[in-house]
């Protein structure tokens, strides 16, 4: 996160290794390493909270592992195909395809490998319905978000922002071999939060995003529409997120912490509203990352609790 943060005010980074190190770098940020751990989180809490406690250690490691290489290879084909318009952003443009260190065929063959290790790993080691749930996300991302939406819509983060929740949805099934109410809970808090999340960071690099010529919402329709719809989003978000404890999909302990944590994504959001400055959108952006982890705490701790013992 530091890393995004410090290109989105053009800070300058580290000078880059050279030689293998080099190179090992290179691969490893063709994955979009920060995005993977985001939702390798999402994965596991997925599968504590249908174990009710900590799953059998080898499930963890091939889930894991299966659902990172998987992530991994929709990472690089997206800087395989948005090579053109990463050169043109400062967050995106040292990126390892964009700036030349990777050519477009050994990032496409990467890609390959990865996803068929991935979903290989799924497969044998865990179960064919979190396989193909983690190989439709991953279809999801690349052909309907990266190859079409990205760049003809402002809903692309919108229509998009499903791919992302898909984890959760993996991590339940590697477990149970089925779905349930409290991974769709989860889907439904993910998918939700990202619009607001993306369109805080899409303020703060605005100009970015008119160079490329990336249809975000505020290039389209304007920094108050923007943030008028950060609000509306999180408004929805923190109700839906609520609606859980009623609903009896998840108990009092969730229910308590997301009541807090919303209140907290809503202050902000609200005075990303009234803020004439991209101070608010920084600050919403943060900590819609640390309210997305803590979430998941939450939803983790309210299906241990009351088993413990």
């Amino acid at each position: 996160m530091s890393s995004t943060l410090s290109r989105v005010d053009a800070v300058s980074v580290p000078g880059m290794k050279t030689g293998w190190r080099g190179v090992l770098d290179d691969y490893f940020e063709l994955t979009k390493p920060r995005i993977i751990g985001l939702l390798l989180i999402t994965t596991l809490a997925a599968m504590i909270m249908a174990a009710r406690g900590l799953p059998n250690p080898l499930l963890v490691l091939f889930t894991l592992a299966g659902g990172a290489l998987s992530a991994a290879s929709a990472g690089a084909i997206n800087c395989v195909w948005d090579r053109d318009i990463d050169r043109l952003m400062t967050r995106t443009m040292l990126r390892p395809v964009a700036r030349g260190a990777l050519s477009p065929r050994d990032a496409l063959i990467f890609a390959a490998l990865a996803q068929i290790s991935g979903f290989a790993l799924l497969y044998f080691f865990v179960n064919p319905l979190a396989a193909w749930l983690s190989l439709g996300g991953n279809a999801y991302y690349v052909f309907v978000y990266t190859m079409w939406l990205k760049r003809i819509t402002p809903l692309n983060i919108v229509v998009g922002g499903a791919a992302g929740a898909i984890p959760p949805l993996v991590g339940w099934a590697a477990v149970t071999h089925q779905l349930g109410s409290p991974a769709f809970a989860l889907f439904a808090v993910i998918f939700l939060w990202t619009p607001p999340h993306f369109w805080a960071l899409a303020l703060m690099t605005n100009a970015d995003y008119e160079k490329a010529g990336i249809p975000m919402l505020p290039n389209v329709k304007g920094v108050l529409r923007t943030k008028r719809e950060i609000l509306i989003y999180s408004f929805v978000l923190v109700a839906v997120s609520l609606a859980f404890f009623p609903l009896h999909v998840l108990g009092p302990c969730y229910g308590g912490s997301a009541a807090i944590l919303g209140a907290v994504f809503l202050w902000d959001a609200w005075k990303v509203r009234h803020d004439a400055t991209k101070r608010y959108a920084r600050i919403l952006f943060k900590y819609s990352l640390l309210y997305l982890a803590l979430m998941c705490v939450a939803m983790v701790a309210d299906r241990i609790i009351p088993h413990a013992g």
